[in-house]
Parts: structure tokens; sequence; C-alpha cells
């Protein structure tokens, strides 16, 4: 038996892959070196890599694969489509980046600046992401999934998952360093929110904007 493919936008195929390609920039170049972690599935793996031993290999492959399932469930093919782009729009840059040194090796020592321009690169690059419908990671598909699901605003979610594994890495990782994570992945969670639901102008609405407006000298009568 045969599937349908799913039908996919240019537009959108081509958003997914150069916005993850930004956070994989951001992540390279500011997020590795800094130290300031986010939190999320990648928090997680970290988690359970230092508590029980488990090999990010593993854990990251299920727990990522249990969120693309509730994704796939709730919200369809295409998004497991758009995700599969973003993923390799992902992996791509990163892997070009590595070929080259880090181009800011100084903010090492500033992680007040490494929070929020790092929170600037995953919050711009998963929100344009998330709104041509795909997800870069586990956690994108699951705030993805439940806001589809609650009707809530996604960043609500991304916040409380993102709370609850930096609260639980406090385990293990310092408290000052917690609090830089903190700053970040709450910047980073409303950029997402506020890029998502941004309005959407197209052409054709901005030709009619334009017609609408009067020529110079000539006002429109008012309404009576």
């Amino acid at each position: 038996m045969a599937f349908p493919l799913p039908k996919l936008k240019f537009g959108n195929c081509a958003a997914a892959f150069l916005a993850s390609g930004l956070q994989a920039f951001g992540m390279y170049n500011i997020h590795a070196l800094s130290g300031v972690t986010e939190g999320g599935v990648f928090g997680v793996v970290l988690l359970l890599n230092h508590w029980l031993h488990l090999s990010p290999a593993v854990s990251s492959f299920f727990l990522n694969a249990a969120c693309y399932a509730l994704g796939w469930r709730t919200l369809g093919r295409t998004f497991i489509a758009y995700s599969l782009i973003a993923s390799c729009g992902y992996s791509v840059t990163y892997g070009i980046c590595e070929q080259f040194p880090p181009l800011w090796p100084q903010i090492a020592s500033m992680p007040l600046l490494a929070s929020v321009a790092g929170a600037l690169f995953i919050g711009l690059g998963a929100g344009v992401c998330v709104r041509a419908g795909g997800a870069t990671s586990g956690d994108d598909a699951l705030s993805m999934s439940l806001a589809h699901l609650t009707g809530k605003p996604i960043e609500r979610f991304y916040l409380v998952f993102d709370l609850t594994v930096l609260a639980l890495s406090l385990s293990y990782i310092p408290v000052r360093r917690i609090g830089y994570s903190l700053l970040t992945v709450a910047l980073s969670g409303q950029l997402i929110g506020l890029v998502q639901r941004a309005p959407k102008i197209s052409g054709k609405n901005r030709k009619t904007s334009l017609k609408l407006q009067p020529k110079p000298g000539k006002e429109r009568p008012e309404e009576l």
C-alpha cells in the first residue's frame, strides 16, 4: 500500500533549512564555548549521562524519537518532512562550522553576553523553523505538539520543560552557571513565541494596502 507524499512548500523548506542552520551557527560559536547550556532534550541527555552513565548517543536517540513520534501523531507527515529538512540543515551547517575556528573565542569569558547572544540565535532560528512547520530537536516537537493540542502559547511549554530540566541539573551544575542558562532559555523561549505569532504579510495584502492609500493632497472623505 503506497502512502501519499506530503505536499511541501519551497519557501517553508528553505526557511526550515536556513533557520536550523542559524541555530547550529550559534550553538557552535557561542554555546559550545561559553558552557551556557540549554534545557530541553539536550539537558536531559547530559543529566542521564552524569547520573546513570547512559551514552548520549543512545539516550538522545530514544528521547528525540519519542518526541517526534508525538509530533507525527499530532501534526502529521508534513511536520516530519519539514523536521527532516531542518535536521539536515542543522547537521550540514554544524559540520561546515567545525571546519573553521570559532569566530568569537573571547565570548567564553563573558557568560552574560553569551547568554543573550546565544538566545538570539536559538530563539530566532527555532522560531522561524517552527513557523515553517518543522522542528530541529525533540523539545521543539514536544512543545509544538502540546501547543497544538491545548491551544496555549508555545513559549509556555518551552519554559516549563527547560525550567524543569535546569532545576534537575542543579544536582551537578553550579548555581551560577545555571543562572546564565535560565536567562538563555527565558529569552529564547519568548523569541520563539514572538516569531511564531508574527503576522504574515503576503504580497497580495501589501499591494492591496498600497492601493488603498490616498494620493498626496487628496484626503478620503470621512464616513458619516
